[in-house]
């Protein structure tokens, strides 16, 4: 059967899963900003949809496979249909944008547990990602023609458009399994190196 709890993050381990959990973050950020910054340059805003479809999921899997986690993005306003969110993912982008319409900065959104699944404790961490001047081209409201085409063709029940600079887009999210050796030894490593 299925059981689930929450508790709260509270062990030196959790606390470190956190950090951890941000720096994957950070790097899926990043690596996607580099990416996406480029397909614009070569060839316009059209050319980054194909980032978002193809290259993003690839560096989920990436960082996925050399962690043993869970990594992926999410939103409330879809573009592709695989990135649903889960009903807890569901309830804490909800609680970003009430958060975010009662002035919390965007970029300090965040939110993490820890549940207890089948006997197995698993962390889990959402990034709220903010809209920011490079998502507007095919995120916006005014989209290019090529862009809108392209959205249409790959994406024909697209809701993830009409944003503006500050919003939240969506959210990147992780699930770590806490128990796993491979997670002890993530942890274990990041100790020394602090």
């Amino acid at each position: 059967g299925f059981f689930c709890f929450v508790t709260a993050p509270a062990s030196a381990q959790e606390i470190n899963l956190e950090d951890q959990a941000r720096e994957a973050t950070r790097e899926f950020m990043q690596a996607l900003k580099g990416h996406l910054s480029e397909a614009i340059k070569e060839g316009g805003p059209s050319q980054a949809i194909n980032v978002c479809s193809e290259v993003a999921p690839k560096i989920a899997s990436r960082i996925s496979r050399e962690k043993g986690w869970q990594v992926g993005r999410t939103s409330l306003r879809l573009r592709n249909p695989i990135n649903m969110p889960q009903a807890w993912e569901r309830e804490v982008l909800v609680e970003f944008d009430e958060r975010l319409r009662n002035g919390v900065e965007a970029k300090k959104l965040e939110y993490s547990d820890v549940i207890q699944i089948d006997g197995q404790r698993i962390f889990r961490y959402m990034k709220a990602i903010t809209t920011q001047d490079l998502c507007l081209q095919c995120h916006g409201t005014n989209l290019p023609p090529a862009v809108k085409e392209e959205l249409d063709r790959l994406y024909p029940h697209d809701q993830a458009t009409g944003f503006s600079q500050g919003d939240i887009r969506g959210a990147f999210t992780i699930r770590i399994p806490v128990d796993d050796p491979k997670t002890k030894e993530e942890l274990e490593g990041s100790d020394l190196r602090n």
